[in-house]
């Protein structure tokens, strides 16, 4: 390292942990009352260590008989090829997570919107749920397994206690998946997701009810414009129909159960978002097969697929392999932002989602809707954006406590 300094009187120069003065006049100064800060330790460690020579930018203040009361020397390093000072890696790291969550964030609506659209485009053409739920998992089951067998992800490492944890996780998550395409082949997008919104409420109350959970009143308050708001929205909504309804609800509490299983039983398990994502889908097609061969059929796909042929031609087949691998590729983001960000982060992203799904859908399939409806919309989602918000106020300390004991 190379120091020039101001004042030609003493030139330093720099070596490692150890500093070496040389002085016109031969009197000698002691370092340690000129440069207390550059004194001179031979049992520590060097402070610097760096592949490029460094210069120091700028010194100030120097003086032999006065003494200061702020620092003796000032200086910015800089890699001698460089003209700028070395950032800290620290503040480049973090700029780069920042904009890791806002690629995922915007991955995740772009390939939720695109799959809403293609699912309820398939339903209308070929309106089979049970069968268009299996060929979701199916596609993303075989999608990791070929990730998994060309290595482009890591093969999780699982025994069968993980498998055992994981198969209430796997039942509630394909009953939630099952009703949630059941209630969009009824009724419109928007009015499902209106309903879905209505998930804290679910969460809640099974918390409070079944397990015994108790809430702050501010949380009980939150859900009033959330259970309000999806009331008005179902009462106004002009296409209602009650099995689409139902669907919903069914789904919203299969979901509530799926997060409560997957919170007691998994902790611990090292296996990353995406893999734990991949595992619920093999899991979930095994459970959601043979229910679905039971309650459609081979018999009715065959003559529903005849008719959607003859009505749309054979871009249907293109719009159920759309569906498919959005509906695993919108998933496997969102568990894997999960890896990345707080939960009340991803439950605003969660709430914002699921704007963006209900406006497209509105937009793309020109859904009719009454100014009280859309009042009734807005009022439920925004009821769950102040749930999270009282959430992660009034009761992500506590919960934080309650995990470390």
């Amino acid at each position: 390292m190379i120091c020039s300094v101001k004042q030609s009187v003493i030139t330093p120069t720099i070596n490692g942990s150890d500093t070496i003065f040389r002085r016109k006049n031969p009197s000698a100064i002691q370092r340690s009352f000129i440069f207390p800060s550059l004194n001179g330790d031979k049992s520590s460690k060097p402070v610097l260590s760096m592949s490029k020579p460094l210069h120091v930018s700028k010194v100030e203040s120097f003086a032999l008989s006065k003494p200061q009361k702020r620092s003796l020397i000032t200086c910015k390093a800089y890699e001698a090829d460089r003209s700028e000072p070395i950032e800290a890696p620290e503040v480049k790291s973090e700029a780069a997570k920042k904009v890791k969550i806002g690629i995922y964030f915007a991955t995740w609506w772009a390939l939720n919107v695109v799959f809403n659209i293609y699912n309820k485009k398939v339903l209308n053409a070929f309106p089979y749920p049970w069968l268009t739920s299996t060929l979701s998992l199916a596609c993303g089951s075989l999608m990791m397994l070929i990730s998994w067998a060309t290595r482009i992800a890591e093969t999780p490492k699982t025994d069968f206690e993980f498998w055992k944890t994981l198969f209430p996780v796997a039942v509630a998550h394909t009953i939630g998946h099952v009703a949630a395409t059941v209630s969009m082949s009824k009724v419109a997008v928007s009015f499902t997701h209106i309903i879905k919104s209505g998930e804290p409420a679910f969460s809640v109350l099974v918390s409070r009810f079944i397990l015994g959970e108790t809430f702050p009143s501010s949380v009980y308050l939150s859900l009033v414009p959330i259970i309000g708001g999806c009331a008005l929205a179902a009462v106004t909504e002009l296409n209602f129909n009650m099995i689409g309804f139902m669907g919903a609800m069914i789904s919203n509490l299969a979901f509530v159960f799926r997060n409560i299983f997957s919170k007691k039983g998994m902790k611990g398990k090292s296996v990353s978002g995406m893999n734990y994502y991949a595992c619920l889908s093999m899991l979930s097609l095994l459970i959601l097969t043979p229910f679905a061969i039971a309650v459609e059929g081979p018999q009715m796909w065959a003559a529903g697929w005849q008719t959607a042929l003859s009505e749309i031609g054979p871009n249907v087949a293109w719009w159920i392999a759309a569906q498919s691998v959005f509906y695993h590729l919108y998933n496997q983001v969102s568990y894997m932002s999960l890896d990345e960000i707080s939960p009340l982060t991803f439950s605003i992203g969660n709430t914002m989602k699921r704007i963006s799904v209900i406006v497209s859908s509105i937009i793309i399939f020109h859904t009719p809707v009454q100014p009280v409806n859309a009042l009734g919309a807005a009022i439920a989602v925004l009821g769950t954006f102040l749930y999270s918000q009282i959430w992660e106020i009034d009761l992500l300390p506590t919960s934080r406590a309650q995990c470390d004991d």
